[in-house]
């Protein structure tokens, strides 16, 4: 036996040992009804937010600010300071530089809580908020946030009109399901124009940048959407003033109708943290008081995001069980040896969460049979594509108890999925052609995902998925999805990735999609991709990328991570690479970052919420992708393993 298939097989059979520890591990941790969960954290925004809803829900009397629960309130600040960076600022990724509206934000949370020895931290913050061109450069919810207490001007915040729910053609749906989930109880709340109190004496003065309040920024060219969009705020400044009353009062109860039909089968609006905020907001002023069942359920399905014991004190944007589970599932059942009784607890339980009745989703296709799974427990309005396609691949690996039951849901699920198709041949992830690109330009829309367009992440996925589910080839619809990947691919040879960082992401993802699709590995454009996974290589043998690529519009690299290693090895071995010197370097870094328990650890997030202002930490990604790739590379050594 040669020296190179020696080294080869030790490579393969510590692989083997490692992935059965993985494996091991994972099984350890499944809950008892049969779903994964791990935390999803971000920064420390979420704790700033929590903190300025204290100050709406428990105003100042008589000047003086003493809430309810004043130590809970001190432990958030406490959170929020610990993550000051030395510059003064803070960051919205572990590792990245300060960014204004995250330090506006954690400054008025401070400066609010009155937290004892904090003086110091504010006088470093506001320096750097001032460096970073003063609190008129935050974002617009900042403004917006602060508006409603008198702290930023109303009229330099966008005006966010309840009238938009009796626009025509479907206007709410033209914008990404979370916009909207956002953005309509946002509208109750700007239209009713509350001036909530603060206590005597604060402000935020000492943040402005310069002497002038500068309002928007118009384009140099006349005709711009930007300036369009300017030019409409400055109309529905003055509509508010002077606009017919009875029809804000009509948009009102619209909006006040849509949001309390949406809080059902769900846990909360959207199931995710802004719009959950925003309700209890709107329901305050619209007079649903503490004690009201339609307020009590907003602000105990707001509260279940809170983590206050003894890990610390922070919010989760929202609960990823589905996800964490179909990811598990799909890891676990891509290896040798796989833990049926697991995987069918597993499959079970995502039999319960198919959706089966229409959302959302469902405006743009009226005639098509509910299906497809959510990402949370419950949020049975937004069933999500990219979601789905991964549940069915953990299906394909696992099998219910019901084996009829399931092949129903499988089926109804493929259908759904072929539907919800764009015309350009990708999948966004929530809606079909959500693609009015001029709704960018909204002065509200600097949130960076005012849409939801189709992405190559979530493409290569369901080219994966509806062929593990047994859709031919050569269906029209695996046709276009190819070629839509085709298209979208970088000059670099990479793929963008939208839903997880992120050029990685994206590769990794659309390799698997074409060769599912049954795309050779010897075509030109798989080639350039294995040649941009091998180049972005660190020299520790792992893979890593910076949240600041989305900033620069290109690959940044960064300390290798466990879970970008994973995609990168997946990669190469979905392109045909099974044999480089690089795939063997990928696999023995992960070999040799197992901790001893048999997970990995990972500081970095490699979850992307919106490209350049949110990121997230699946704290299983660290776990289930390394588990995958060495699945799939034990495969790769031996096909008929699994």
């Amino acid at each position: 036996m040669s020296q190179t298939v020696q080294v080869v097989d030790a490579l393969a059979s510590a692989a083997s040992r490692v992935a059965r520890r993985a494996a091991e591990w994972l099984v350890e941790r499944q809950h008892a009804e049969g779903y994964w969960w791990g935390e999803l954290t971000a920064d420390s925004t979420l704790e700033s937010d929590w903190i300025l809803l204290q100050l709406w829900l428990h105003p100042p009397v008589g000047g003086s600010w003493n809430p309810p629960g004043r130590a809970r309130i001190e432990r958030a600040a406490r959170s929020i300071l610990a993550r000051q960076l030395p510059d003064g600022g803070f960051n919205t990724y572990p590792g990245g530089p300060s960014d204004v509206s995250a330090t506006v934000k954690a400054y008025f949370a401070l400066k609010l809580s009155g937290l004892e020895g904090s003086g110091d931290a504010l006088g470093r913050a506001r320096e750097r908020i001032l460096a970073l061109g003063g609190i008129q450069a935050a974002n617009s919810y900042v403004k917006i946030n602060l508006s409603l207490f008198g702290l930023f001007p109303r009229h330099l915040a966008p005006t966010v009109p309840p009238e938009l729910m009796l626009l025509p053609f479907r206007f709410i749906y033209q914008m990404s399901s979370w916009t909207r989930a956002i953005v309509i109880p946002l509208s109750i709340v700007h239209a009713m124009d509350p001036m909530r109190p603060v206590p005597a004496g604060f402000h935020l003065d000492e943040l402005w940048a310069g002497r002038g309040r500068a309002g928007y920024h118009y384009d140099a060219r006349p005709f711009t959407w930007r300036n369009v969009f300017y030019a409409a705020d400055k109309f529905l400044k003055w509509w508010e003033r002077r606009g017919p009353k009875g029809l804000r009062r009509k948009a009102i109860r619209k909006a006040e109708a849509w949001i309390l039909e949406r809080t059902r089968y769900t846990d909360g609006l959207a199931a995710i943290y802004p719009p959950m905020m925003y309700v209890i907001m709107a329901l305050d002023l619209l007079g649903y008081g503490p004690e009201h069942p339609e307020r009590v359920e907003a602000q105990r399905q707001f509260d279940r995001l809170m983590v206050d014991d003894e890990r610390g004190f922070y919010f989760q944007p929202c609960f990823s069980v589905v996800w964490d589970t179909a990811i598990a599932a799909h890891a676990l059942g891509s290896g040798a040896g796989a833990p049926e009784a697991a995987l069918a607890r597993s499959a079970d339980w995502l039999l319960t969460k198919e959706v089966r009745r229409k959302g959302d989703w469902s405006v743009k296709r009226p005639d098509t049979e509910p299906s497809g799974w959510y990402f949370e427990f419950a949020n049975e309005f937004y069933p999500d594509i990219d979601d789905t396609a991964m549940v069915l691949l953990a299906l394909s690996g696992a099998r219910a108890s019901d084996a009829e039951r399931q092949s129903a849901c499988e089926r109804r699920a493929v259908k759904w999925l072929l539907d919800m198709q764009s015309k350009d041949g990708g999948w966004a992830a929530f809606d079909v052609d959500n693609n009015w690109q001029s709704l960018s330009y909204v002065p509200f829309a600097d949130h960076n995902a005012m849409l939801d367009p189709t992405c190559p992440d979530i493409t290569g996925r369901v080219l994966e998925a509806l062929c593990a589910a047994g859709v031919d080839r050569s269906h029209a619809a695996i046709t276009r999805g190819v070629e839509f990947l085709l298209k979208a691919q970088r000059e670099d040879g990479s793929w963008y990735g939208r839903w997880g960082v992120n050029h990685t992401y994206g590769t990794f993802l659309a390799l698997r999609g074409l060769a599912a699709a049954g795309v050779s590995d010897r075509e030109a454009p798989v080639q350039r991709a294995l040649e941009w996974v091998r180049a972005n290589q660190n020299f520790d043998g792992g893979w890593g990328e910076s949240c600041s690529s989305y900033d620069e519009d290109r690959f940044v690299p960064a300390p290798s991570t466990p879970s970008q290693t994973a995609w990168a090895i997946l990669a190469l071995l979905a392109g045909g690479d099974t044999t480089s010197t690089s795939l063997n370097d990928g696999v023995e870094f992960l070999l040799k970052t197992q901790t001893g328990e048999g997970t990995w650890d990972e500081d970095l997030a490699t979850g992307t919420g919106f490209p350049r202002v949110f990121y997230l930490s699946y704290h299983l990604y660290r776990h289930s992708f390394p588990l995958l790739a060495l699945n799939a590379f034990l495969r790769s050594r031996n096909p008929a393993r699994g």
